[in-house]
């Protein structure tokens, strides 16, 4: 079964983190989304887990000083 694309259809990038801010993920990931096998595909949405994660902990440690 192929893996879902993660988008939401929020494609802006974050100047610092060069991220989507929808998706997380790279401009070089969701360009070759359509060509990577499922396994990639699958790193891909766990290292946007992360990277979610990693940025809502720096943010409200921005917010808490």
């Amino acid at each position: 079964m192929a893996v879902k694309s993660p988008c939401i259809d929020v494609c802006a990038f974050d100047g610092q983190t060069r991220l989507c801010v929808g998706c997380f993920r790279t401009l070089d990931e969701i360009r070759a989304w359509k060509k990577m096998t499922d396994h990639r595909r699958h790193q891909v949405i766990n290292d946007r887990a992360r990277r979610q994660a990693k940025l809502q902990r720096e943010s409200s440690e921005l917010t808490a000083h």
